[in-house]
């Protein structure tokens, strides 16, 4: 499936039943996707690419989220020339129920085990 924005540019996504357990976890393994996750869980709606603050170069940043939009961790769509991100909730939430709230919370010990941030 693709979407398309008043640009006229389409970004891939999978369909809701593509998703697969082992791409999600594979997405989600990496500590700054990983950290891109939390951000988008604690915000309400769509966040621009430019809003994270992340210590990588701008072309490993779209390597990033280009792996969680393919993985179908994330939407994105382009707002004029901003790339929003929304994380996809509610079809993670229904093919995997609790997955993304365990991951989380498991998130949140670690950080306050290792002293830092994910």
């Amino acid at each position: 499936m693709t979407d398309t924005a008043a640009t006229g540019r389409a970004l891939p996504h999978p369909e809701r039943d593509e998703i697969r357990l082992e791409t999600v976890l594979h997405a989600l393994a990496d500590p700054i996707r990983l950290r891109i996750f939390r951000e988008l869980s604690a915000g309400e709606g769509e966040l621009s690419c430019s809003q994270f603050d992340l210590p990588v170069t701008k072309s490993t940043t779209t390597h990033h989220f280009r792996v969680l939009r393919e993985s179908g961790v994330i939407r994105q769509v382009y707002r004029g020339t901003a790339k929003m991100n929304v994380l996809r909730r509610d079809d993670l939430d229904d093919l995997f129920p609790g997955l993304l709230d365990r991951l989380l919370a498991a998130t949140e010990l670690q950080i306050r085990r290792l002293g830092g941030g994910a």
